[in-house]
């Protein structure tokens, strides 16, 4: 028999921002079907219509465009088991959900959100299961005829699966080996809702055999559901086409105690959604990182490495030796810390090797945006070409780039003011000179000039050098002082010289 075809799914909630988690999720789930010539389903899972917020699922769907994962079924570009949002599948769900009731495996609850209040407040650690459902109002304990009266009566309910008590519940997982629950620890979840929306749980099953999903990829906060679905998955026949499960290793504070989450963000200063995202529910922007200003051949490769390694020390990978490398078996158990430092590294690495035209546009952007005109576009490319090893996050091309395009509106006077000297003026009007002449602007020449110039006037070259670039720059930065004077040309480097002169010996 031919193998099945890979099929795996990313089946976010529209609820919020998408979390690096979520996106990591995304991208083992991508890798592994590329890898294998598979196929990448991205499903909508809107349910829950109480979270629901608007707008959520546009930006699920802008997020996998920035980091150039494009589905190969989803709700925008369909499919053959469309429809693609849960919330288009409603009808079909209940029809699993009676056939469980009819077949003993489940049961209908009548009981009222202000009966199951009082349960929580009498019984402490209140759960809805062996222990406590034959108290409870459903059609375990209820009469035939009056459970028929209640459904024919229309009274709310909802389906729950039935528990087996005393059973063992176990799987292979593909990164944690072998898992085993003991049914009677866990409770009788929700299957159909009141409004005949179907949970997670349900859906999740249905939804992964209906649309031919070999392999599931989920964080591990999942594992405790995993016996409900287990028996989901046996209970209406399906077991023999049960997905591969593997359950993923948490994103960790930096300090590595407990879940990487949004506050933890907030409060340490970097972002943990992979765009901006504004909640207008309560007024708050919450900041991505794209617009941080990271790559998403950066991000992806960070998130990448938070869990898997390909075995040897390379730690920058482009999207297609990622799908080469990946490998299931090189996901880690443990939870991965962190680190934004290494984030702003990966970025760092990514902005290297990027090619001045790929960064022509954001870069443009950026100058634009801080009031900076560009002209000129092949001088744009070579500025980039001679800053962006020092840029770790794209806005860092304004400071890092602006000076090429308008001269220094101040200058860093307390790096140089106290050391001053007229040497130091008569060495300046003399390198003046030197500019003017044509043949010397080449920046090595340039530089041995301005050296042998220096010895001859009896100073240090690293006296001048420092003068030298703050003229030009304003400040302590910057590349090469005399490949930014050759980058600038003759006539701009006087008159920056010329006019620096007079501020410094003002």
């Amino acid at each position: 028999m031919p193998e099945k075809k890979v099929r795996v799914r990313f089946a976010p909630s529209p609820t919020g921002g998408l979390h690096l988690g979520g996106v990591r999720t995304v991208l083992f789930n991508y890798l592994f079907a590329k890898k294998h010539k598979g196929d990448f389903v991205l499903r909508i899972e809107d349910t829950d219509q109480t979270r629901y917020v608007d707008g959520a699922e546009q930006y699920i769907l802008d997020c996998l465009k920035w980091c150039g994962i494009t589905p190969d079924e989803s709700p925008v570009t369909g499919g053959q088991y469309a429809p693609y949002r849960q919330s288009e599948r409603k009808p079909i769900y209940r029809e699993y959900a009676e056939k469980l009731v009819a077949q003993g495996h489940a049961y209908y609850a009548f009981d009222t959100a202000e009966e199951l209040d009082v349960k929580r407040k009498e019984v402490p650690n209140f759960q809805y299961g062996l222990a406590t459902r034959n108290g409870l109002r459903n059609s375990l304990n209820l009469p035939l005829q009056e459970t028929e009266k209640l459904l024919h009566n229309g009274t709310p309910h909802v389906i729950r699966i039935k528990m087996p008590e005393g059973e063992n519940i176990h799987f292979e997982d593909m990164i944690r080996g072998h898992v085993s629950f003991e049914t009677n620890q866990v409770d009788d979840k929700v299957l159909l809702k009141a409004d005949g929306m179907p949970t997670y749980h349900l859906a999740v099953v249905v939804d992964d055999y209906l649309m031919k999903i070999t392999h599931a990829f989920r964080g591990e906060e999942w594992l405790p559901s995993a016996p409900v679905h287990i028996l989901l998955w046996e209970y209406l026949g399906w077991k023999a086409d049960m997905p591969q499960w593997a359950h993923l290793p948490l994103i960790l504070k930096p300090d590595g105690h407990g879940k990487l989450s949004k506050r933890d963000g907030a409060r340490l200063g970097f972002p943990v959604y992979a765009m901006n995202w504004f909640d207008a529910k309560s007024n708050e922007l919450t900041l991505g990182f794209r617009e941080l200003g990271f790559l998403p051949e950066a991000f992806l490769n960070l998130l990448a490495m938070l869990g898997w390694n390909d075995g040897t020390d390379q730690e920058i990978f482009t999207l297609d030796e990622m799908i080469d490398k990946f490998s299931i078996e090189r996901i880690s158990k443990a939870g991965a810390k962190f680190d934004f430092e290494k984030a702003k590294w990966y970025n760092a690495e990514w902005i290297k090797k990027q090619t001045a035209e790929s960064l022509k546009l954001k870069v443009w952007e950026i100058l634009k945006t801080n009031g900076v005109t560009v002209k000129d576009e092949a001088y744009l490319l070579r500025v980039i070409d001679t800053v962006k090893d020092r840029c770790v996050l794209l806005p860092d091309f304004y400071p890092q780039a602006a000076y090429f395009f308008q001269q220094p509106a101040e200058y860093d006077l307390n790096a140089v003011k106290p050391k001053w000297t007229d040497a130091k003026t008569d060495f300046f009007n003399a390198f003046i000179g030197i500019l003017s002449s044509p043949e010397t602007f080449d920046a090595a020449e340039l530089e041995a000039k301005f050296k042998a110039l220096a010895e001859e006037k009896g100073l240090k070259p690293g006296d001048v050098m420092l003068p030298f670039r703050i003229m030009l720059v304003g400040g302590k930065f910057g590349p090469h002082v005399f490949d930014i004077a050759k980058l600038l040309g003759e006539s701009e480097t006087i008159i920056r010289v010329e006019k620096a002169i007079e501020a410094f010996t003002a």
